[in-house]
């Protein structure tokens, strides 16, 4: 999907790096870069009532999207877990096959956008078939991520994952883990074919890595795919549940964040998710690093992971952005106005992250903004010359918007809205959503339904 050349874009009201502003033109290059932000101008162009900077969804698994609604029932045996739940997904898997990969991805691509987004981070470790068989291509499902993107237009930060092991002891993958595993050498194999297949993009997508989790990489293959990436991004699922933390305790003396800080050179390169299993001492290490606590509200809730110790991790100046994970639910402004909330159940408290400067809603909004374009190496992250053009346009006639000045509009859209405000969405310049759908919906989601309808015959 290529960039509208010349473009602009003009809005009432607009949310710049250093505050509201009033019809504001904003001018798009054919790079899909913004060339010029012009205030008290006069409409011209696509018209706008409210623009905001549009975040990066910084964590995903694409194909779970299609077992949303298949895991709430309660199995045999009693209590349900993440762990149980992680054995549907296992047996989901078996019957996954590329045309199905991409067709799931593009439609949960097309949800994100929709949904005020304009980019994601794909945290993808299913690569090979069922049996755990590779493709001809090493990395043939991660051209089919690519190709999915390319559909929708969202700008694509695509994070190959590295599993080795079923846990910290090196026990053999699992069945259902056996479709995600790759030796050190397979995976850089992996990665660089990933690497070739993104060039078909635009020139915003961007090549990270992402060593699964400390219980499924051996130290060395950690160390082999830190220095994969480079300066690019690195993305590591850490601290998520309380059986991964007793496990890397047991195996090597050391609590999970605790073990990384002290062992790699953890910086602002590095996305960490969940970190919902953290110590004090542990927080504020994480938020001293530079590094971006990739947080998933929804999906932390869905799986009783636990609640990220936000108030304390955000008063030490850490950051974060938001991702939708296992995509079960795909709403910003309900990731937002989750993980608010369960600081204030936890706190029994209101505001637990507003400052005397902003309220809840504008620091919820400019740290997933900033947070999220960090964490995916993406040059966006506010409406400014130079950065590319992710915008998110509110529909300013929406009855919960109405009468509503500065950070209130932020409040009103997270607290008391929902993502049916989002009426318009620019990714690097692709004008992909328009009066709130996106531009190619009708084709994805007949692509989705008849998916779907094969996948079931299937189960």
């Amino acid at each position: 999907m290529s960039t509208r050349s010349g473009a602009t874009v003009f809005a009432e009201k607009a949310l710049l790096p250093d505050g509201w502003a009033q019809n504001v033109l904003v001018s798009i290059s054919e790079n899909g870069s913004i060339s010029a932000v012009e205030q008290g101008q006069a409409p011209a162009g696509v018209r706008t009532g409210i623009l905001l900077p549009a975040p990066v969804n910084l964590h995903s698994h694409a194909f779970q999207r299609a077992m949303a609604g298949m895991s709430e029932r309660r199995g045999e045996g009693g209590r349900d877990s993440f762990w149980t739940w992680r054995q549907i997904m296992f047996r989901f898997l078996d019957v996954l096959g590329p045309d199905d990969v991409e067709a799931i991805a593009a439609f949960v691509q097309m949800e994100m956008l929709e949904a005020g987004y304009a980019a994601v981070g794909e945290f993808h470790y299913l690569h090979h078939q069922p049996g755990g068989v590779p493709y001809d291509n090493l990395a043939e499902l991660s051209v089919r991520i690519i190709a999915a993107a390319s559909e929708t237009g969202i700008g694509l930060t695509h994070l190959p994952v590295l599993y080795q092991y079923g846990g910290v002891d090196k026990r053999a993958l699992a069945p259902g883990q056996i479709r995600f595993g790759n030796d050190p050498d397979r995976f850089a194999r992996l990665h660089e074919q990933a690497g070739d297949a993104l060039k078909a993009l635009a020139a915003d997508a961007v090549l990270g890595v992402a060593p699964h989790s400390l219980r499924a990489v051996c130290e060395k293959g950690l160390a082999g795919a830190v220095a994969l990436a480079g300066e690019r991004p690195v993305h590591m699922h850490l601290a998520e549940q309380v059986g991964e933390v007793d496990e890397l305790l047991n195996a090597r003396g050391r609590r999970p964040v605790a073990w990384l800080l002290d062992n790699h050179q953890v910086s602002s390169n590095w996305c960490l998710i969940h970190c919902t299993q953290m110590m004090p001492e542990e927080t504020l290490g994480l938020a001293k690093s530079g590094a971006v606590a990739g947080l998933c509200p929804i999906t932390e809730s869905s799986l009783g992971d636990g609640i990220f110790d936000g108030v304390r991790y955000l008063q030490a100046g850490g950051r974060f952005g938001v991702g939708s994970d296992s995509n079960i639910r795909i709403s910003l402004s309900e990731e937002l106005r989750t993980l608010e909330y369960s600081q204030r159940l936890r706190d029994k408290s209101r505001a637990t992250i507003a400052t005397s400067q902003k309220s809840t809603g504008r620091v919820l909004f400019d740290g997933a903004v900033s947070g999220g374009a960090q964490a995916a190496g993406r040059n966006a992250g506010g409406i400014a010359k130079g950065r590319f053009a992710d915008l998110l346009a509110l529909d300013a006639a929406a009855i919960d918007l109405e009468g509503r000045e500065g950070d209130e509009i932020l409040d009103a859209y997270i607290f008391a809205g929902d993502d049916g405000m989002a009426s318009d969405v620019w990714s690097a310049g692709r004008h992909v959503v328009r009066g709130g759908k996106h531009v190619k919906g009708d084709a994805i989601r007949a692509a989705y339904r008849a998916t779907m309808k094969r996948l079931r015959n299937r189960l």
